[in-house]
């Protein structure tokens, strides 16, 4: 059995890839377990020069990867390419300190389709360095770029690094492998209570998604504020794991900032996203375009308002599965944005009174971004927070780029800490984290993406 990978923009078929099946997973396993031991024995120094040959590696193909990407995933050119860099990053970072640790065994690492590159490089990175060999499962919907990436590590002793492809049977496979000691895993908060079911006993790395939300303070700078909250919400589309989530916007200022955000988003170019000027491509599939419709639909008989798009449609006659710039406001509570993730184009909007009410309406634990020229007071406000990830006046990302992962909890927990033994990351030192900045500063990486300079 195998599977047809198709263009999303232009539904021009990709490639096919097999379903792995018991056998293929078998000899995966194997080969990963037998390279653990001569991996760990190799001198720090042997290991730390390997690498940092990834690293560059990835780099020589940055230009072939991203064109792949983009044909493959539908996102933007420039995030196809700031993806490819995250990847070698993670590599080059953690070969100055390849300490290995006492979790030696064979980890499975399964990938999300959104960000699939800066997460199998900080994984697989972050595995080697502990000593650990890695079987990768890319995921199903655009495999093709993860199974490119996987030619950087041809220099690597057999077993160490294999990939897998195939759908969620693959990945539950894996998972219940007797061999195989750990889980990294990046999704659905659904999947990942399978992975965690399956893998019981395992160690567990999970990295699910949340219904995460920014804030608009009644004095915040709008110049700054509006297309600081479009990009991190339309990022990838609005599918990945850096979206912004849920607006809440202090009623005062809501119809200007409502008003302002339609022109900023309805000024987005959704195009095929291999022309430079493209801002937004399609989704991901057929099924996902159908379900973000259902999503919006739902949201507006439950009273909102539509401001802007709502529907699949085809920019420039394309057949693929594109999805209209959508702004929704006067977002009820409890209704559907604060209840499930809209994976793609789609700002929702909520007034309130102030910050406080929305901060109580925030779904716990969450990241939580806050716009406002009082950080001060802000701070104060979030410490009665028993949990979450809070920025305030911080961009969703480190200065490293737009994917570096150094910002962003579900990419910095892929790079960092690692679970208990015996079940999913529980440090309740991480229960909570503030991040302040006094004033909001314009990013290069923010929309237009027609105004950025593209990385060699």
């Amino acid at each position: 059995m195998s599977h047809m990978i198709t263009n999303p923009a232009t539904l021009a078929p990709l490639g096919e890839v097999p379903e792995s099946g018991t056998e293929a997973i078998g000899h995966a396993v194997a080969a990963a377990r037998a390279a653990v031991g001569p991996w760990r024995n190799t001198p720090a120094a042997r290991r730390a020069a390997l690498l940092k040959e990834i690293a560059n590696r990835i780099g020589a193909l940055a230009g072939e990867l991203a064109e792949l990407s983009t044909r493959e995933s539908g996102m933007a050119r420039c995030e196809s390419l700031d993806c490819v860099h995250a990847a070698a990053a993670a590599f080059d970072v953690l070969s100055r300190n390849p300490a290995l640790d006492d979790g030696a065994g064979v980890t499975a690492l399964l990938l999300p389709f959104d960000l699939a590159l800066p997460v199998m490089g900080s994984g697989i990175a972050r595995a080697l360095a502990a000593g650990q060999s890695v079987i990768c499962k890319p995921p199903a919907q655009n495999p093709l770029t993860c199974l490119a990436l996987a030619r950087a590590f041809d220099g690597l002793p057999d077993g160490m690094v294999s990939v897998v492809t195939g759908g969620p049977a693959v990945g539950s496979a894996l998972s219940a492998h007797p061999a195989v000691a750990a889980i990294m895993f990046t999704g659905s908060s659904s999947a990942g209570l399978e992975v965690a079911t399956t893998a019981r006993g395992k160690r567990l790395d999970l990295e699910v998604g949340t219904i995460d939300a920014q804030i608009v303070c009644r004095d915040a700078d709008l110049d700054l504020t509006v297309p600081a909250v479009a990009w991190a919400r339309l990022v990838h589309g609005g599918q990945g794991c850096l979206s912004g989530g849920h607006i809440y916007v202090e009623r005062s200022l809501a119809r200007e900032f409502v008003d302002r955000l339609h022109q900023c988003v309805g000024f987005l170019d959704v195009d095929d996203p291999a022309k430079p000027s493209t801002d937004l491509g399609p989704l991901i599939s057929l099924d996902a375009a159908r379900k973000l419709e259902d999503q919006v639909g739902r949201t507006l008989r439950a009273g909102a308002k539509l401001i802007l798009g709502g529907r699949r449609f085809r920019p420039s006659g394309l057949p693929g599965h594109f999805f209209q710039p959508t702004i929704l406001t006067d977002v009820p509570a409890g209704s559907v944005p604060m209840r499930e993730q809209l994976l793609g184009p789609v700002i929702t909007v909520t007034p309130v009174a102030d910050l406080a009410e929305a901060l109580r309406r925030c779904v716990s634990p969450s990241v939580v971004s806050i716009y406002t020229a009082d950080a001060e007071a802000a701070g104060r406000a979030v410490q009665a927070m028993a949990e979450g990830f809070f920025r305030i006046n911080d961009p969703p990302v480190g200065d490293m780029g737009p994917f570096s992962g150094l910002r962003h909890p579900g990419i910095r927990h892929a790079l960092g800490v690692p679970s208990a033994p015996d079940g999913p990351r529980d440090d309740s030192s991480r229960r909570k984290h503030v991040e302040m900045s006094r004033t909001i500063e314009r990013k290069a990486w923010w929309f237009p993406y027609v105004d950025r300079a593209l990385p060699p």
